[in-house]
């Protein structure tokens, strides 16, 4: 996930990028645009780069005043993928996705040497049920924890509930319908433990509607086992969206007993807040 909410700032054309001290250059392997305004691509991973299924790291192109121009991005690739993905929204004159939803492959970009965040499971209490709530790029996360097989050892079952306003915003989804059929690692546990349901907010689909909305009408629930709510006992929730799904959902949770967990103090519930302002 990006955050578009940046300073305006131009971006300097033909640029050969230099490493850093706290940057390495990447090489751009390949570009998949989902439709005019979302697109993921792949780039190459440094041996020396290690990070935690979940976590984000900056990301960027040079900016026109000569010093890097970065955007915190969730890797989309697990943490035993040999190339790094990431999910990124298009704005025509955001000052960085407007530049970098042109990029092909061949091309280089800047990658932060320190990944971070709170998304990722140790931040959990142990639980039976893992619910993970993504909005738009939010989905991002959760695609790299899903890939993850310790995910799969940690919970009995993980819900990835991914609302978007329209269906052709639903990226990845024919990579989680087919629950993860072609995964190297997790295909066997992804076949009955992982459960993906998308809805939509703005177009007549399958499932519509917001998440607090689907929790709170027990849709949610529908196809899976255990109690058709959520419960603090049981159940671990992730949350990666806009600032309102994440202020709402939380608000819900802690209305439910629910408590807040970070990196340092594990609980039942964790944002990743470096997207919420």
């Amino acid at each position: 996930m990006s955050d578009p909410k940046a300073p305006a700032a131009d971006l300097a054309p033909n640029t050969v990028l230099e490493p850093t001290a706290a940057l390495t250059v990447e090489e751009v392997l390949s570009v998949r645009h989902w439709n005019e305004h979302l697109f993921s691509f792949k780039i190459t991973r440094p041996a020396s780069f290690r990070f935690r299924s979940g976590e984000f790291v900056m990301i960027g192109l040079m900016g026109d005043n000569g010093r890097p121009l970065l955007r915190a991005y969730s890797v989309a690739s697990p943490a035993w993928d040999e190339t790094l993905e990431f999910l990124s929204i298009k704005v025509a004159d955001g000052p960085l996705t407007s530049r970098l939803q042109k990029i092909q492959p061949g091309d280089h970009i800047f990658l932060g040497r320190k990944p971070t965040g709170t998304l990722v499971a140790d931040a959990l209490t142990p639980g039976k049920r893992l619910f993970l709530f993504g909005s738009g790029t939010g989905l991002a996360p959760f695609l790299s924890l899903i890939r993850d097989p310790d995910i799969y050892e940690r919970f009995e079952q993980v819900v990835v509930v991914h609302s978007v306003r329209t269906v052709v915003d639903l990226a990845f989804r024919e990579e989680l319908e087919s629950r993860l059929a072609d995964d190297p690692l997790v295909d066997e546990q992804a076949r009955t433990q992982l459960h993906y349901v998308p809805t939509v907010t703005r177009e007549p689909f399958h499932t519509t509607g917001r998440i607090n909305a689907l929790i709170e009408n027990g849709r949610l629930f529908q196809d899976l086992s255990g109690d058709a709510r959520l419960d603090p006992q049981t159940d671990r929730v992730m949350l990666c969206g806009s600032m309102a799904m994440n202020k709402d959902i939380a608000a819900m949770l802690e209305g439910m007993g629910f408590e807040e967990g970070s990196n340092n103090k594990p609980a039942d519930f964790v944002i990743e807040r470096a997207f919420v302002g």
